[in-house]
């Protein structure tokens, strides 16, 4: 018969649980690794963490005593939760996010949280970088000139800027748009991970290197990410270039555009004549 917690135990994982949600991470994932030199254990004491249960070998995990699984279901709920409105689900997000301070960017300049705007329901989401100044000033993603870059492509494949999603990796300027630290990114994303889940996009676009980096945990160069498709968590990905890269280098709307003609060609659509200027 499974020991069951006591209470003092109880809620020392409660609390670490809780404190895990206030960082904005709310899906726990077992490691395939083992601990293989732990093979005994003496009673579990209250530093023992859930991650630590699935690092265990089975043997080292049988002599931990059991957890009520309704613990961990009632810490580890996410606001949205049950909530079928996309609409409201992405606005419980944002509350759970409030006036973050999760991260050093709060600290460093950004003037406001940048969540993310568009269609609940799209079919199609891109994903970026981080906010620019004019993000950082306007609190919307993409209104800068690669914004209006980005307007464009989005014209070219006959769509329209309300009928998408567009967000970032993070929700926060870095200063002087710098690249995002890999420490910020892994803060930030798993609100990102929590707004893709309730849109359910058909496909996704990740925008650059960051974008695609951070979303497939895979570190390449942009040939090896381009005309090609992701599985990410059963959702098509598909990379191509920032429209701040294309702003630097027009010479590569063109390859772009192939990028955008293959989401297109997925998600079933027209393809036109011409593709973005």
């Amino acid at each position: 018969m499974p020991r069951i917690l006591d209470t003092q135990l109880k809620q020392v994982l409660s609390e670490r649980i809780r404190y895990y949600n206030e960082m904005g991470i709310y899906d726990f994932y077992r490691r395939e690794t083992a601990l293989t030199a732990v093979e005994e254990v003496a009673p579990a004491t209250p530093d023992i963490l859930a991650e630590q249960r699935d690092l265990m070998t089975p043997r080292a995990k049988a002599a931990l005593p059991m957890v009520e699984e309704n613990i961990f279901e009632a810490a580890n709920l996410k606001p949205e939760a049950g909530v079928t409105d996309p609409v409201r689900a992405l606005r419980l997000i944002r509350e759970d996010l409030g006036d973050c301070t999760r991260c050093r960017l709060s600290k460093q300049g950004r003037k406001q949280i940048v969540f993310g705007v568009g269609n609940p329901k799209a079919e199609l989401m891109f994903i970026g970088e981080a906010p620019g100044a004019d993000e950082d000033q306007q609190g919307e993603p993409f209104v800068g000139r690669a914004g209006q870059l980005l307007n464009n492509m989005i014209k070219a494949m006959g769509l329209r800027r309300e009928d998408i999603y567009i967000a970032n990796i993070i929700k926060c300027r870095p200063p002087g748009n710098r690249t995002p630290e890999r420490d910020e990114c892994e803060t930030c994303s798993p609100f990102l991970m929590r707004q893709i889940a309730v849109i359910k996009p058909k496909a996704i676009v990740a925008l650059g290197a960051v974008a695609a980096k951070t979303l497939l945990a895979i570190n390449a160069p942009m040939s090896e990410f381009r005309g090609r498709w992701f599985d990410f968590r059963g959702t098509k990905l598909a990379v191509t270039y920032h429209p701040a890269f294309l702003l630097r280098d027009p010479r590569q709307k063109k390859e772009t555009w192939k990028d955008l003609q293959m989401v297109m060609r997925e998600l079933g659509m027209a393809i036109p004549a011409k593709g973005a200027e």
